[in-house]
Protein backbone atom coordinates (compact mmCIF):
# COMPACT_ATOMS: atom_id res chain seq x y z
CA UNK A 1 0.00 0.00 0.00
CA UNK A 2 1.10 3.71 -0.63
CA UNK A 3 0.36 7.47 -0.94
CA UNK A 4 1.20 10.00 -3.31
CA UNK A 5 0.96 13.31 -2.95
CA UNK A 6 -1.97 15.28 -5.02
CA UNK A 7 -1.66 18.77 -6.16
CA UNK A 8 -4.59 20.96 -5.52
CA UNK A 9 -5.39 24.35 -6.97
CA UNK A 10 -6.26 26.54 -3.77
CA UNK A 11 -9.29 28.04 -3.11
CA UNK A 12 -11.43 26.15 -5.66
CA UNK A 13 -14.31 23.73 -4.64
CA UNK A 14 -12.41 20.93 -4.27
CA UNK A 15 -10.29 22.61 -1.93
CA UNK A 16 -12.49 23.65 0.19
CA UNK A 17 -14.48 20.53 0.27
CA UNK A 18 -10.79 18.59 1.18
CA UNK A 19 -10.49 20.96 4.35
CA UNK A 20 -14.14 21.07 5.41
CA UNK A 21 -14.08 16.92 5.58
CA UNK A 22 -10.88 17.29 7.81
CA UNK A 23 -12.07 20.12 10.41
CA UNK A 24 -15.33 17.92 10.44
CA UNK A 25 -13.50 14.55 10.63
CA UNK A 26 -10.97 16.18 12.98
CA UNK A 27 -14.04 16.96 15.61
CA UNK A 28 -16.42 14.33 15.70
CA UNK A 29 -12.84 12.24 15.91
CA UNK A 30 -11.82 13.57 19.12
CA UNK A 31 -15.57 14.00 20.43
CA UNK A 32 -15.47 10.39 20.19
CA UNK A 33 -12.07 10.12 22.20
CA UNK A 34 -13.35 13.27 24.48
CA UNK A 35 -17.19 11.65 25.01
CA UNK A 36 -16.98 7.76 24.81
CA UNK A 37 -13.19 6.41 24.65
CA UNK A 38 -10.90 8.52 27.53
CA UNK A 39 -13.69 8.17 30.41
CA UNK A 40 -13.43 4.60 30.07
CA UNK A 41 -9.43 4.02 29.93
CA UNK A 42 -10.75 1.94 26.14
CA UNK A 43 -7.58 1.92 24.09
CA UNK A 44 -8.57 2.15 20.52
CA UNK A 45 -4.63 1.85 19.16
CA UNK A 46 -2.73 4.56 17.78
CA UNK A 47 -0.97 7.10 19.50
CA UNK A 48 -4.20 7.76 20.98
CA UNK A 49 -4.75 4.52 22.94
CA UNK A 50 -0.66 5.31 24.11
CA UNK A 51 -1.77 9.28 25.22
CA UNK A 52 -4.80 7.78 26.53
CA UNK A 53 -2.40 5.36 28.53
CA UNK A 54 -0.28 7.95 29.94
CA UNK A 55 -2.61 10.15 30.86
CA UNK A 56 -4.40 8.16 33.23
CA UNK A 57 -0.54 6.98 34.52
CA UNK A 58 0.90 10.73 34.68
CA UNK A 59 -1.60 13.11 34.12
CA UNK A 60 -0.51 14.78 30.82
CA UNK A 61 -3.22 15.95 28.30
CA UNK A 62 -4.25 13.20 25.85
CA UNK A 63 -4.20 15.85 22.49
CA UNK A 64 -1.04 17.42 23.35
CA UNK A 65 0.80 14.02 23.43
CA UNK A 66 -0.61 12.40 20.91
CA UNK A 67 0.23 15.73 18.73
CA UNK A 68 4.19 15.06 20.33
CA UNK A 69 3.96 11.64 19.13
CA UNK A 70 2.26 12.23 15.88
CA UNK A 71 5.32 15.05 14.40
CA UNK A 72 7.94 12.87 15.03
CA UNK A 73 6.43 9.77 13.48
CA UNK A 74 6.11 12.10 10.28
CA UNK A 75 8.88 13.73 9.98
CA UNK A 76 10.67 9.87 10.49
CA UNK A 77 7.84 8.47 7.95
CA UNK A 78 9.16 11.56 5.68
CA UNK A 79 12.48 10.38 5.71
CA UNK A 80 12.19 6.85 5.41
CA UNK A 81 9.19 6.15 3.11
CA UNK A 82 9.48 9.77 0.93
CA UNK A 83 7.30 12.96 0.46
CA UNK A 84 3.45 10.82 1.37
CA UNK A 85 2.50 12.93 3.90
CA UNK A 86 1.11 16.22 2.92
CA UNK A 87 0.18 19.46 4.90
CA UNK A 88 -3.02 18.06 4.87
CA UNK A 89 -2.01 14.22 6.93
CA UNK A 90 0.04 17.44 9.21
CA UNK A 91 -4.38 19.21 9.31
CA UNK A 92 -5.83 16.62 10.63
CA UNK A 93 -3.77 15.51 13.41
CA UNK A 94 -3.02 18.58 14.51
CA UNK A 95 -6.46 19.67 14.86
CA UNK A 96 -7.75 16.53 16.45
CA UNK A 97 -4.88 17.42 18.62
CA UNK A 98 -6.34 20.43 19.75
CA UNK A 99 -9.94 19.53 19.09
CA UNK A 100 -9.72 16.66 21.70
CA UNK A 101 -7.49 18.62 24.56
CA UNK A 102 -10.37 21.73 23.88
CA UNK A 103 -13.20 19.31 24.10
CA UNK A 104 -11.83 18.21 27.50
CA UNK A 105 -11.12 21.50 28.90
CA UNK A 106 -15.24 22.49 28.94
CA UNK A 107 -16.90 18.75 29.01
CA UNK A 108 -14.01 17.02 31.55
CA UNK A 109 -13.48 13.18 31.73
CA UNK A 110 -17.01 12.71 32.75
CA UNK A 111 -18.31 9.82 29.89
CA UNK A 112 -21.68 10.89 28.01
CA UNK A 113 -22.79 7.46 28.64
CA UNK A 114 -22.42 6.54 32.30
CA UNK A 115 -22.05 3.07 33.62
CA UNK A 116 -22.31 1.56 30.60
CA UNK A 117 -18.68 0.79 28.92
CA UNK A 118 -20.04 -1.55 26.29
CA UNK A 119 -22.60 1.18 24.75
CA UNK A 120 -19.64 3.91 24.68
CA UNK A 121 -17.62 1.48 22.89
CA UNK A 122 -19.59 0.85 20.36
CA UNK A 123 -20.89 4.57 19.96
CA UNK A 124 -17.03 5.20 20.54
CA UNK A 125 -15.95 3.13 17.64
CA UNK A 126 -18.94 4.52 14.90
CA UNK A 127 -17.39 8.54 15.78
CA UNK A 128 -13.86 7.39 15.30
CA UNK A 129 -15.05 5.40 12.07
CA UNK A 130 -16.79 8.83 10.99
CA UNK A 131 -14.39 11.06 11.79
CA UNK A 132 -11.48 8.77 10.69
CA UNK A 133 -13.08 8.50 7.38
CA UNK A 134 -13.98 11.82 6.37
CA UNK A 135 -10.04 12.46 6.95
CA UNK A 136 -9.27 9.57 4.58
CA UNK A 137 -12.00 10.70 1.94
CA UNK A 138 -10.34 14.40 2.08
CA UNK A 139 -7.07 11.99 0.68
CA UNK A 140 -4.91 12.51 3.73
CA UNK A 141 -3.36 9.85 6.05
CA UNK A 142 -3.98 9.70 10.34
CA UNK A 143 -0.20 9.71 10.65
CA UNK A 144 0.77 7.95 13.63
CA UNK A 145 1.07 4.11 14.52
CA UNK A 146 0.15 3.99 10.45
CA UNK A 147 3.62 5.29 9.80
CA UNK A 148 4.91 2.95 11.78
CA UNK A 149 3.38 -0.03 10.19
CA UNK A 150 4.29 1.59 6.58
CA UNK A 151 8.00 1.60 7.58
CA UNK A 152 7.74 -2.26 9.00
CA UNK A 153 6.39 -3.22 5.84
CA UNK A 154 8.95 -1.01 3.87
CA UNK A 155 11.75 -3.16 5.69
CA UNK A 156 9.89 -6.78 6.18
CA UNK A 157 8.07 -6.78 2.93
CA UNK A 158 4.64 -7.89 5.44
CA UNK A 159 1.53 -6.95 4.27
CA UNK A 160 0.43 -3.94 5.63
CA UNK A 161 -2.81 -4.46 6.78
CA UNK A 162 -1.46 -7.17 8.49
CA UNK A 163 1.09 -5.18 10.48
CA UNK A 164 -1.57 -2.26 11.64
CA UNK A 165 -3.60 -4.78 13.04
CA UNK A 166 -0.16 -5.79 14.76
CA UNK A 167 0.71 -2.56 15.52
CA UNK A 168 -2.88 -1.93 17.46
CA UNK A 169 -3.43 -5.18 19.38
CA UNK A 170 0.25 -4.73 20.95
CA UNK A 171 -0.73 -0.94 21.62
CA UNK A 172 -4.23 -2.49 23.14
CA UNK A 173 -2.41 -5.23 25.41
CA UNK A 174 -0.05 -2.80 26.64
CA UNK A 175 -2.99 -1.36 28.18
CA UNK A 176 -3.93 -4.63 29.52
CA UNK A 177 -0.52 -4.46 31.29
CA UNK A 178 -1.15 -1.11 32.70
CA UNK A 179 -4.54 -1.16 33.91
CA UNK A 180 -4.85 -4.30 34.46
CA UNK A 181 -7.74 -5.06 34.00
CA UNK A 182 -9.49 -7.81 31.26
CA UNK A 183 -12.21 -5.71 30.23
CA UNK A 184 -9.77 -3.05 28.73
CA UNK A 185 -8.57 -5.03 25.34
CA UNK A 186 -12.01 -6.53 25.20
CA UNK A 187 -13.83 -3.20 24.56
CA UNK A 188 -10.89 -1.72 23.05
CA UNK A 189 -10.82 -4.10 20.38
CA UNK A 190 -14.61 -3.89 19.88
CA UNK A 191 -13.81 0.04 19.18
CA UNK A 192 -10.96 -0.85 16.45
CA UNK A 193 -13.76 -3.41 14.70
CA UNK A 194 -16.58 -1.09 14.69
CA UNK A 195 -14.41 1.77 13.78
CA UNK A 196 -12.86 0.17 10.68
CA UNK A 197 -15.88 -0.99 9.58
CA UNK A 198 -17.49 2.40 9.92
CA UNK A 199 -14.62 3.62 7.49
CA UNK A 200 -15.01 1.33 4.76
CA UNK A 201 -18.50 2.69 4.75
CA UNK A 202 -17.66 6.34 4.45
CA UNK A 203 -14.99 6.02 1.93
CA UNK A 204 -17.14 3.29 -0.57
CA UNK A 205 -20.91 3.99 1.06
CA UNK A 206 -23.49 1.31 1.41
CA UNK A 207 -23.87 -0.93 -1.90
CA UNK A 208 -26.55 -3.44 -2.05
CA UNK A 209 -25.83 -4.06 -5.45
CA UNK A 210 -24.30 -7.73 -6.49
CA UNK A 211 -21.82 -9.20 -8.53
CA UNK A 212 -22.77 -12.49 -10.75
CA UNK A 213 -20.43 -14.74 -12.33
CA UNK A 214 -22.71 -17.30 -14.93
CA UNK A 215 -21.76 -20.18 -16.39
CA UNK A 216 -24.31 -21.42 -18.84
CA UNK A 217 -24.75 -23.59 -21.95
CA UNK A 218 -27.58 -20.97 -22.37
CA UNK A 219 -25.74 -17.62 -22.42
CA UNK A 220 -27.41 -15.96 -25.05
CA UNK A 221 -31.07 -16.50 -23.64
CA UNK A 222 -29.39 -15.41 -19.87
CA UNK A 223 -27.64 -12.52 -22.35
CA UNK A 224 -31.26 -11.14 -23.57
CA UNK A 225 -32.89 -11.59 -19.85
CA UNK A 226 -30.40 -8.78 -19.06
CA UNK A 227 -30.41 -6.80 -21.09
CA UNK A 228 -33.88 -6.52 -22.47
CA UNK A 229 -35.82 -7.44 -19.33
CA UNK A 230 -33.18 -5.91 -16.56
CA UNK A 231 -31.78 -2.98 -18.95
CA UNK A 232 -28.68 -3.98 -17.46
CA UNK A 233 -25.04 -4.86 -18.99
CA UNK A 234 -22.08 -6.71 -18.57
CA UNK A 235 -19.20 -9.06 -20.08
CA UNK A 236 -18.83 -12.06 -21.62
CA UNK A 237 -15.36 -13.86 -20.11
CA UNK A 238 -13.83 -16.42 -22.79
CA UNK A 239 -13.69 -19.35 -20.07
CA UNK A 240 -12.19 -22.86 -20.01
CA UNK A 241 -13.46 -25.88 -17.82
CA UNK A 242 -11.06 -27.50 -15.81
CA UNK A 243 -12.65 -31.04 -15.51
CA UNK A 244 -13.31 -31.53 -19.70
CA UNK A 245 -11.87 -28.33 -20.87
CA UNK A 246 -14.66 -27.02 -23.29
CA UNK A 247 -14.48 -24.10 -23.94
CA UNK A 248 -17.04 -21.58 -21.92
CA UNK A 249 -18.28 -18.35 -21.95
CA UNK A 250 -18.89 -16.70 -18.93
CA UNK A 251 -21.12 -13.79 -18.33
CA UNK A 252 -20.22 -11.40 -15.68
CA UNK A 253 -22.99 -8.54 -14.42
CA UNK A 254 -23.84 -6.19 -11.80
CA UNK A 255 -27.49 -5.82 -10.75
CA UNK A 256 -29.38 -4.85 -7.39
CA UNK A 257 -30.30 -7.19 -4.79
CA UNK A 258 -33.63 -7.12 -5.82
CA UNK A 259 -33.19 -8.41 -9.05
CA UNK A 260 -30.54 -11.03 -8.19
CA UNK A 261 -33.99 -12.64 -7.44
CA UNK A 262 -35.65 -12.38 -10.75
CA UNK A 263 -32.48 -13.99 -12.30
CA UNK A 264 -32.05 -16.34 -10.41
CA UNK A 265 -35.39 -17.45 -10.91
CA UNK A 266 -35.26 -17.09 -15.06
CA UNK A 267 -32.20 -19.13 -15.39
CA UNK A 268 -33.24 -21.68 -12.97
CA UNK A 269 -36.29 -21.91 -15.85
CA UNK A 270 -33.85 -21.72 -18.33
CA UNK A 271 -31.19 -23.98 -17.40
CA UNK A 272 -31.19 -25.75 -13.76
CA UNK A 273 -27.57 -26.86 -14.32
CA UNK A 274 -26.21 -23.27 -14.61
CA UNK A 275 -23.41 -22.12 -12.13
CA UNK A 276 -23.42 -18.67 -10.18
CA UNK A 277 -21.36 -16.98 -8.17
CA UNK A 278 -23.20 -13.82 -6.34
CA UNK A 279 -20.90 -11.51 -4.58
CA UNK A 280 -21.56 -8.20 -2.28
CA UNK A 281 -20.19 -5.24 -4.90
CA UNK A 282 -18.97 -2.93 -2.48
CA UNK A 283 -18.06 0.18 -4.48
CA UNK A 284 -19.23 0.34 -8.61
CA UNK A 285 -18.18 2.75 -10.99
CA UNK A 286 -18.74 3.45 -14.28
CA UNK A 287 -21.51 3.71 -16.78
CA UNK A 288 -24.89 2.82 -15.28
CA UNK A 289 -23.55 3.54 -11.63
CA UNK A 290 -21.77 6.37 -10.00
CA UNK A 291 -18.97 7.63 -12.81
CA UNK A 292 -15.01 7.43 -11.93
CA UNK A 293 -14.83 11.22 -12.16
CA UNK A 294 -18.10 11.75 -10.01
CA UNK A 295 -16.19 9.87 -6.92
CA UNK A 296 -12.55 11.31 -7.90
CA UNK A 297 -13.34 15.29 -7.66
CA UNK A 298 -16.34 15.13 -5.39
Amino acid sequence: MSFFLIKEKPFTKKWFISRGLILIGSFILASGLVLFITPYKIIPGGVYGISIMLHYLFGTPVGLVALCFDIPLTIIGVKVLGPRFGYKTVLGFSLTAIFTDTLTYFWGFEPLVKGDALLSSIFGGVMLGLGLGLIFRSKATSGGSDIIAMIIAKKTRLPLGMLMIYVDSVIVLLGLLVFQDWKIPLYSWIVIFISGKVIDIVITGISYDKSIFIISEKHEEIRDKIINNLNRGGTYIEGKGMFNMADRKIIFTVVSRREVAILEEYIHEIDPKAFLTVTDATEILGEGFRSLKEKVTE
